[in-house]
């Protein structure tokens, strides 16, 4: 048997045996839950390929002999570059998979640097889950702490998503 494209609707009967990302919809959250995510390890090619990427070439991110010069002591990731892993990591989890737009970002800090070497994880708090004047759609604020392996904060912002509603909920 042939298994249906992720987009194409799955009959209510043949959903429960098939297996794969989680459906999360707005009601899958409330203010007051919060997601923790997996964890990334920030390599050399993170930041070089970040830096080619975005034409953010910066000696402190690039250069190890410049960088070991700085108050840092090493090249350290860029600060985009940890917003965006700390976004993704997030989207892993599987509670974007119904979002329909991202509506933005609020009140990023970054705290402390991230090295090569370190490992980043997310706990994500769930600010505010409220519904839209649209029925069919709900909003989602999450305030972000990104941490590294030593449990130090090293960002903090919020992100807020425009997110299905579930189809038998609209009117509820």
């Amino acid at each position: 048997m042939t298994e249906p494209h992720p987009s194409v609707p799955v009959a209510a009967e043949d959903a429960a045996s098939i297996k794969g990302a989680p459906d999360h919809h707005w009601e899958d959250l409330a203010a007051g839950d919060e997601i923790h995510t997996t964890g990334i390890t920030v390599t050399e090619a993170h930041l070089v390929n970040w830096a080619g990427l975005t034409g953010d070439i910066v000696e402190f991110h690039i250069n190890a002999d410049y960088a070991e010069n700085t108050p840092f002591g090493a090249r350290i990731g860029h600060g985009p570059l940890t917003l965006s892993l700390s976004l993704g990591l997030l989207t892993q989890t599987g509670y974007t998979r119904n979002v329909v737009a991202w509506l933005g970002l609020d009140e990023v800090r970054a705290t402390k640097p991230v090295l090569i070497g370190d490992s980043i994880t997310v706990r994500a708090n769930v600010v505010e889950a409220r519904p839209t004047s649209k029925p069919g759609n709900g909003v989602w604020t999450l305030a972000y702490t990104t941490l590294n392996q030593r449990g130090e904060t090293v960002m903090t912002f919020r992100s807020s998503f425009l997110v299905r509603r579930r189809p038998d909920r609209v009117d509820a």
